[in-house]
């Protein structure tokens, strides 16, 4: 079967063709991949080429597929998985398979498997570590958001805080507790307001931050101070930016006693700083936000570590149970991962949204591998929609659900845009 998809041959060197793919394997399984979401791991990938951990030295003469956040239906299951999966249904992987001790993943490692493709095989590998979990949702979307959400939801399980005086660890944050989302109105910061409003377990005073009004609008608007003060939730938005002494007035918030939980949501130095310096008695500092600069560093009061029992933790991706507890949360309704996407497009514009993402304001990017369409941002489509009748009519959609991507603009896009076609 011919496939089209996006391959990396070098250092931002990225490539979408059309191929055969290989005949599966009994212990192999024939995917249609609907959806992907761009992530920034993909451009740091890109951006390293083979001396990125999880990239071949060899992908010059064996290029690899990228994308690891899709959703995927099985078309043909070997006879080896037959009595497991299911062909026609959907499906999500989760990337870090962990196979072996190795670091090899879907999106940076295979020459067959990635999400930003219409087609793949799927490896022996990945459900023999059970990474391929059944998805029952009704938009495809959500599927791909399951990556993403999951470490999320691996970041709030990786925290923890202790007993005074016998140092049993709790893991999670502190139910009930104060938490901060520093630099928290991006896309991963609103999954994590998200999921710190509508999870298991949730703070009762959380306080986001931002550098920007708009962003912290648009957060404030998706998430009504009102709504989860009905939750018993004390929900605040603050733009530090303006602040004269943002440590002292961010603590005030807690009437000095700091914070029980921080989620510092991007590599920089001040944000980690002021995380460390909010910080309440055994309060933990989440790293979340991956920096691309091995040597990053910040300055950490260890004066608080040993007399305030101050500790941190960082997480890389999710893992399995994460991302089931995240399609969970998403089938259940709790959390709605659409407020992450400010971006929708086809396969042909995964190669410069990739190679120019930090550079794309708005949150994440997500991609229809079939469909041939720019990638076009969701608060664009009305002005576009006065010349473009496929855009007025996802406009008037999109206007339905709160301004957000849905089900119903999916299957929209699916049916009336122009297939994908690679010469």
């Amino acid at each position: 079967m011919q496939t089209t998809a996006v391959r990396m041959y070098g250092k931002e060197d990225l490539r979408l063709e059309t191929f055969e793919l290989p005949e599966p394997a009994e212990n192999e399984i024939l995917g249609e991949v609907v959806s992907d979401s761009i992530c920034m791991s993909s451009y740091k990938a890109a951006g390293q080429g083979s001396d990125h951990k999880r990239v071949p030295n060899d992908i010059a003469e064996n290029p690899v597929m990228i994308g690891h956040e899709f959703s995927i239906t099985l078309l043909k299951v070997g006879k080896a998985w037959g009595d497991k999966y299911k062909e026609g249904q959907r499906y999500v992987i989760q990337p870090a398979l962990n196979y072996k001790g190795s670091l090899d993943a879907p999106g940076y490692s295979y020459r067959h498997i990635g999400g930003d493709a219409t087609h793949v095989i799927i490896p022996n590998e990945v459900m023999e570590m059970d990474c391929l979990l059944p998805y029952n949702g009704e938009a495809s979307y959500f599927g791909s958001l399951s990556e993403p959400m999951s470490c999320i939801v691996g970041a709030f399980r990786a925290s923890y805080h202790m007993t005074p005086g016998n140092y049993e660890h709790h893991k999670g944050i502190n139910a009930g507790g104060r938490m901060a989302i520093l630099a928290g109105a991006g896309p991963m910061g609103l999954g994590t307001v998200d999921l710190a409003l509508h999870g298991d377990t949730r703070p009762s005073l959380l306080v986001v931050t931002d550098i920007d009004d708009a962003r912290l609008k648009r957060a404030a608007e998706l998430f009504p101070v009102e709504a989860a003060k009905k939750d018993g939730i004390d929900l605040r938005f603050i733009n530090t930016a303006g602040l004269k002494d943002p440590v002292g007035e961010l603590k005030a918030t807690t009437d000095g006693a700091g914070f029980d939980d921080v989620f510092a949501m991007a590599p920089v130095e001040p944000v980690v700083e002021q995380a460390d310096q909010i910080l309440g008695r055994d309060g933990c500092l989440n790293f979340f936000a991956g920096p691309t600069d091995p040597a990053f560093s910040a300055a950490i009061n260890f004066y608080d570590v040993h007399y305030a029992g101050h500790h941190f933790v960082g997480t890389s991706g999710g893992n399995t149970e994460d991302m089931r507890i995240s399609l969970t949360l998403m089938e259940e309704g709790r959390v709605n991962p659409s407020i992450m996407i400010t971006h929708v497009g086809g396969l042909n514009a995964v190669v410069d949204t990739t190679l120019n993402l930090p550079k794309i304001p708005g949150g994440k990017k997500l991609i229809y591998t079939h469909v041939d369409m720019p990638l076009t941002a969701i608060a664009d489509m009305p002005e576009l929609g006065k010349t473009d009748p496929f855009m007025a009519d996802l406009a008037k959609i999109v206007e339905r659900h709160s301004g957000l991507w849905n089900a119903e603009a999916e299957k929209y896009l699916l049916e009336h845009a122009p297939a994908i076609t690679v010469g």
